[in-house]
Parts: C-alpha cells; sequence; structure tokens
C-alpha cells in the first residue's frame, strides 16, 4: 500500500518545516534509510531520511513549501501498486493541505516584513534560514522537466542565502556574492555552495571590509529562527528550574601529559587525543557512579539512565546545537575522538539525524578553545545537569610546602535542585575530580 512521508519532528521544539531541496524527483526509487532531502526546522538545516522502500510517486510540498510537522509531504508507491495510480489517488487528498499550508504562509509574512527579515547583517548574525516564502513562492522543478534556471540571489542589493551556506562559504573563503542561487526566491542554498565553481579573476580581489553600523545610526536585527528557539528554550528552562551552580578547580597536569604519550602512539593514524575527550571520558564515569545527574525530570518523575547519552554543545554562526554521542560510557579515548569529531562536523553542515540531536541524558558545554577561566551553563531539560568546563592554563598552587605552576581546569555544574541535592552534585564533582587528577582510575 502507498506510504505517506510526513513532515518529521527533527527538534523538540519544531512545529513546522520548510522543504529546502528534494535530493529525489518523482519516478526515482527510493530506499528504506535513504536521504531524498533537506529539511530546515527552526534550529538548522537537517537531511530527511525515507523509513520505506519504493518508488517516488509524488512530490506534494514543493521546495520552499512550508508545512506542520505531520503534514504528507511526499508519497511513495510501495509493493506492486503503480506510481501513476498512486499520484492520481493521492493527488486530490494532498492538494487541500498543501494549498492551507501555501495560503497560512502567504499571510503570515508580507512583502514589506519579508524584506526587512532578509537584511543582510555583518558578524556572527546572520538572517533568517527561511522566511516568508511558502510553496506558491518556490521555483519548482516539473517531473521530466529541465531545472528552472538559478535566479540572482540578489534584491535590491540584499544578499539571501541560508546560514548553512553562509558558514560553508565562509570556511572555504567564497564570496556569496559570485553564487547564484537555486533557493526559493534566488536564495543561495547549501548545495550552491558546494557546486560552486569561481572563474579565475583577473585581479586579486580586495580583502572585504568588514561592515559596521555607522555613528549616529542603528540596525534592528530580527531574530533568526534557530536564535527564537534557542531564547524560548533558554527562558523556559531559567523561569522553571531551580538551578544552582558548584564548581570546582583540577589539576590535569597529568591527564595533559598523558595526552601527549597517547598522541605520540597514534600519530601513524593520524589521530589526535583532545583534553575534551578525555573529559568526556571522565565525565561518562562519574555519572556512571551517581546516577541521578545521568537522568531526565518530567516533573513528577525522575528517569535514571544506565547508558551515558552525552549532549555536546557546537555553536553555530546563528546560535547552537547540541549533538548526543550515545553510550560514550562504552567507549575508548580513540573511539570518543572519531565519533565525536564526526558528530561535531555533521552538526555544522547539517547532516544531523534525528536520533543524533535527542536523547542526551547530560550535556557539557566546553568553552576551552575560547579561553574562558570559568563559566555557568544554562540546563538543558529534560535533563537536569550541565557541566561547563573552561581552559586549561598554568596557574601557581601550592604542593606540599612548594608553589608550583601546574595545569588547572576549572568546570561548574549547574544542576535542577528540584531533584538534585548540593552534597550529590559535590560527591560528582569530586568523582570527577578524582578520575581526572588520577587517569589510571577510569580504567578501573
Amino acid at each position: 500500500m502507498p506510504f505517506e512521508i510526513t513532515m518529521p519532528q527533527l527538534s523538540d521544539t519544531m512545529t513546522e518545516g520548510t522543504v529546502i531541496k528534494w535530493l529525489k524527483k518523482e519516478g526515482d526509487k527510493v530506499k528504506a534509510g535513504e536521504i531524498v532531502g533537506e529539511i530546515e526546522t527552526d534550529k538548522a538545516n537537517m537531511e530527511m531520511q525515507s523509513f520505506e522502500s519504493g518508488t517516488l510517486a509524488q512530490i506534494v510540498v514543493q521546495e520552499g513549501g512550508k508545512v506542520p510537522v505531520g503534514a504528507v509531504i511526499a508519497v511513495l508507491a510501495t509493493g506492486k501498486e503503480s506510481p501513476a495510480d498512486v499520484k492520481k489517488v493521492s493527488g486530490g487528498a494532498a492538494a487541500a493541505p498543501q494549498a492551507a499550508a501555501a495560503q497560512s504562509t502567504a499571510t503570515t509574512a508580507s512583502p514589506a516584513s519579508t524584506a526587512t527579515m532578509e537584511h543582510a547583517v555583518s558578524g556572527e548574525i546572520h538572517e533568517p534560514a527561511h522566511v516568508g516564502h511558502g510553496a506558491g513562492s518556490a521555483t519548482p522543478k516539473a517531473n521530466g522537466a529541465a531545472p528552472a534556471p538559478a535566479v540572482p540571489s540578489h534584491d535590491e542589493g540584499r544578499l539571501r542565502a541560508s546560514p548553512l551556506a553562509r558558514r560553508i562559504a565562509a570556511d572555504k573563503g567564497i564570496d556569496l556574492a559570485t553564487v547564484k542561487g537555486s533557493g526559493p526566491s534566488g536564495r543561495v542554498v547549501q548545495s550552491d555552495v558546494l557546486a560552486y565553481s569561481p572563474a579565475a579573476p583577473a585581479t586579486a580581489p580586495a580583502a572585504p571590509v568588514p561592515a559596521r553600523v555607522l555613528s549616529g545610526e542603528k540596525e534592528v536585527i530580527p531574530l533568526t529562527k534557530m536564535r527564537s528557539a534557542i531564547a524560548a528554550q533558554l527562558l523556559k528552562s531559567k523561569q522553571s528550574i531551580p538551578h544552582f551552580y558548584e564548581t570546582i578547580d583540577i589539576d590535569v597536569e597529568d591527564v595533559s601529559k598523558l595526552r601527549e604519550r597517547l598522541n605520540k602512539s597514534l600519530e601513524s593514524e593520524k589521530i589526535r587525543i583532545s583534553i575534551g575527550d578525555i573529559i568526556a571520558k571522565a565525565v561518562a564515569g562519574a555519572l556512571v557512579r551517581h546516577p541521578n545527574l545521568n537522568a531526565t525530570f518530567n516533573g513528577t518523575e525522575l528517569t535514571r539512565y544506565g547508558d551515558v547519552n552525552l549532549g555536546l554543545a557546537v555553536a553555530l554562526p546563528d546560535g547552537l546545537i547540541v549533538p548526543v554521542l550515545r553510550g560514550v560510557n562504552q567507549m575508548g579515548l580513540k573511539e570518543i575522538r572519531l565519533r565525536s569529531a564526526e558528530l561535531v562536523e555533521r552538526a555544522r553542515t547539517g547532516k544531523l539525524k534525528q536520533d543524533e540531536r535527542t536523547g542526551a541524558t547530560f550535556t557539557v558545554s566546553n568553552l576551552g578553545t575560547f579561553g574562558i577561566r570559568e563559566f555557568s551553563a544554562i540546563v538543558n531539560p529534560p535533563e537536569v545537569g550541565i557541566l561547563a568546563v573552561a581552559a586549561a592554563e598554568k596557574r601557581a598552587v601550592v604542593r606540599g610546602d612548594q608553589i608550583v605552576a601546574r595545569s588547572i581546569l576549572t568546570v561548574t555544574l549547574s544542576a535542577d535542585h528540584r531533584v538534585v541535592d548540593g552534597a550529590a552534585a559535590a560527591e560528582f564533582l569530586r568523582t570527577l575530580k578524582q578520575l581526572l587528577e588520577e587517569p589510571g582510575l577510569m580504567l578501573v
């Protein structure tokens, strides 16, 4: 029987999504687990996979269309049924919700507000990933027809590009002004940047001058979808969770020397263990010993877990995303390094799968690479704790009767006081300190 592909809920706060790109066209074969398109959520651009095999009989929501979670966006013909017959049967029922979604989108974003929202800004704040482009304003490809030509991505001097496209362009040193966009209304999307092949310039381009707000003027920056979602989630956390904080200094001199020895032995494999990897290993060991912190709380029940699914806070140009490293307590340092690096890269390129974004039992936020000495993080509900990891630095400390220089790391635990008491948090931090100051204990 036909299988309906619906708009997936790719984040806890997602209520609707936008079809950015279809990777299959009507009539193409689809395998279960295969990526069929790209979806823009309230937090990032994500790949969407099919959970059934078959033939793509109908694309209900074209590129640029925005619909609620659960709405039908495509139909697969499975078994021996004819794709043409499936499309004929499902066409009438599918057209109504798509038209309604397009009408809803059109009424919520006027041309004037869309133009304002798409105003290009400087620094690490970017325009919204998608604003006011309903199904009617997309540039769909007709089945079997040649793709529509790319539309210029400029509109009266404004540059339209998704946050992910901007990030990739910055990493590759590509000037987005030279890239033609194939997204809705000529918007530059990820695939445009990846496929871009610049012509050799006649002369070396001048270094770009950072834009800034002129003296005496001001610039109003609307929040992107991602930043709006982060704002709502963090506000809810701070308002509903009674946070308390505990800070401890950890001597990581021996861990640093251990890391150097490990990396020397791994040179042939081109793997370099980081302090963060060892911290993740130690955090997992401490959480196994203190399961009240490796838990989630729904307001009435505390659920504790035998495995540690560690959330790793990753900074993006438009905000923050927390991919989940599952079962980290069962991994060695080399596996932690490889898996976390892969996970972070997919997070930054918008290729996380749904199960890689959900189900964390505890989160680590590491700002050590920024040289931060100490900070506090906000609990990510329904988790009950988050660890803020600062930079390891040489400090003067007393050992015996001598003042010596040692590598010291400051960490701060933020916890939900409804289910975690001060003494329990202190015991967790003491265990973490023991594991990092005597790394051999992680083997016991």
